[in-house]
């Protein structure tokens, strides 16, 4: 297994298992969980394989980690399907963002005129400031979780382990006790999640949902013109194409994703309840509002002027809520085709060697989409429990939200899986034509619609009345209904010439070339 995981129980292991001092630092595999959730302690572990045997005699050897091992799915089976967020919201993820921003800060300060403190940097100063800031290592990592051991808390770890890099560089080693200057812990946090989550929308997220709209897009044009018939209750309805219908989910999901990428991410730099208190005791003619402003921006963030101790996280809860619309419009279409599979519109290829069913051979399952949905409902409620969760904290500031943000790439990583599954079941689709005409050819009571529609324009009296009577509760065929239309009287020839040529296949208004439109419609938003 890679030295990579996705969730947070790593990340408690060792204090939950009293770590002793003189132990060496975690593994690295244990610092890149996504979730930081997927490590037990040695101690755990060990205890339950004994408690299991009956708790009789020396417990055995401790279970290494692995994809068998691993506590959270993310880490294990599905692993190296959403590897491309280890680096971001692991363990590890955090710290190296913590590290940048620490970097950029004493950057900044360096840069003030009030500051005299602090002299601007010369090129070997700022070469190692660049160097740390965008090449800390997970080796580097481990030696923040060997310091933290000591301090039990996280982010004055990486302060020390920081001034203690800083201590090669003469200018630097003199301005040391400037690292993480007017800093609470929460500057640190709130600016590197935002960083986290930039990272993972743009590196991951975003990409993957636009190829899930371009695939959609795609059967939408393929299928442009495929008559189908519509289900409205589970009943035969007016009939639609299969394109069309799959251009309504390709504009319904890029509205959505739209939507997510212009979703501002904020930060703050305002000290310990956001008032700048400590900043303007030691420097009360800088003014810091504009230091802020600044630092936070060219971060790549947007600056919230208004906050306590912590960014109030309210874009996080915009974020995910919209990430969380994107899904639940995925879920649909999951069902959709799902339902469109076991009518037989659409037949699965199939792939040697994979098996269906352990007892009944014949099968061929929609698991893709199945895969889909389940995930997307992982993901959905994660998300959903951290919007509801993080815009709401005590006072000026309290605790709960920091062990919730430790699950940020949780609900995005089960997403991102669900969208591969989704993408896996579209390119497994046959079209099965013949399929679909033989249901249009056997529902003609939905020309009950034109026709009636028709009686009315020519003031033929009780045009619906006729057609419920004739069609409600009946076996309707082409024979009976081209019967009908023929002993309407009221209407003029040409009219009545036109129905009789109108079939179920024909009816479908101008579903194809809405569904043909759709790349323009994507386009334009």
């Amino acid at each position: 297994m890679q030295a990579t995981l996705l969730s947070p129980l790593q990340r408690v292991a060792a204090p939950a298992c009293g770590r002793a001092a003189g132990e060496g630092p975690l593994r690295p595999v244990q610092l890149q969980a996504v979730s930081h959730r997927s490590v037990r302690c040695k101690a755990v572990a060990a205890g339950q394989t004994a408690q299991a045997a009956g708790g009789n005699g020396a417990a055995p050897a401790p279970i290494e980690l692995s994809e068998l091992t691993a506590v959270g799915p993310l880490d294990g089976r599905y692993g190296s399907k959403v590897a491309g967020l280890r680096n971001t919201f692991s363990e590890y993820g955090l710290i190296r963002f913590r590290v940048l921003v620490e970097c950029r800060w004493l950057q900044k300060l360096s840069e003030l005129e009030g500051v005299s403190e602090v002299p601007a940097f010369g090129p070997e100063a700022t070469a190692l400031l660049d160097k740390i800031a965008t090449s800390f290592s997970v080796e580097d990592a481990q030696e923040v979780k060997k310091v933290e051991r000591t301090t039990n808390h996280d982010v004055k770890a990486i302060e020390y382990v920081l001034k203690n890099k800083f201590q090669a560089d003469p200018e630097l080693a003199k301005v040391l006790e400037f690292t993480h200057f007017a800093c609470t812990s929460e500057d640190i946090n709130n600016l590197s999640h935002a960083l986290m989550l930039r990272e993972a929308l743009h590196g991951e997220l975003l990409p993957a949902m636009d190829k899930v709209i371009d695939e959609i897009a795609r059967l939408a044009e393929e299928y442009a013109d495929v008559p189908m018939l519509s289900r409205t209750h589970g009943q035969t309805a007016s009939p639609t194409t299969m394109g069309k219908e799959m251009a309504i989910f390709a504009y319904r999901l890029a509205r959505q994703r739209k939507q997510v990428a212009e979703v501002p991410l904020f930060g703050k730099m305002a000290g310990a309840v956001g008032n700048y208190n400590a900043h303007m005791s030691a420097y009360p003619d800088i003014d810091w509002e504009q230091v802020a402003s600044e630092f936070v921006t060219s971060l790549g963030l947007s600056w919230n002027p208004y906050v306590t101790q912590i960014e109030p996280h309210d874009y996080i809860a915009e974020l995910f809520d919209g990430v969380m619309r994107f899904n639940s419009i995925l879920i649909d279409f999951d069902r959709d085709v799902w339902s469109y599979i076991s009518l037989g519109y659409f037949k699965q290829r199939t792939i040697a060697g994979e098996v269906g069913s352990s007892t009944m051979p014949h099968k061929v399952n929609p698991i893709d989409f199945e895969n889909s949905e389940g995930n997307l409902g992982i993901a959905n409620a994660t998300m959903g429990h951290l919007a509801a969760k993080l815009p709401i904290s005590r006072w000026q500031r309290d605790l709960t939200d920091s062990t919730v943000l430790r699950n940020l790439g949780v609900g995005l990583g089960h997403s991102i899986l669900a969208y591969q599954s989704s993408l896996r079941g579209i390119s497994k689709l046959q079209l099965d034509a013949a399929r679909l005409a033989a249901d249009l050819d056997s529902s003609w009571e939905v020309l009950a619609e034109p026709i009636q529609t028709v009686m009315r324009r020519y003031a033929v009296p009780e045009p619906y009345e006729k057609l419920k009577a004739f069609t409600r509760g009946q076996a309707v065929t082409q024979a009976s209904m081209q019967e009908f239309v023929g002993g309407i009287d009221g209407i003029p020839e040409a009219a009545k010439q036109e129905l009789l040529q109108l079939t179920p296949a024909t009816y479908i208004g101008n579903a194809t070339q809405q569904a043909k439109n759709i790349r323009q419609h994507l386009a334009a938003l």
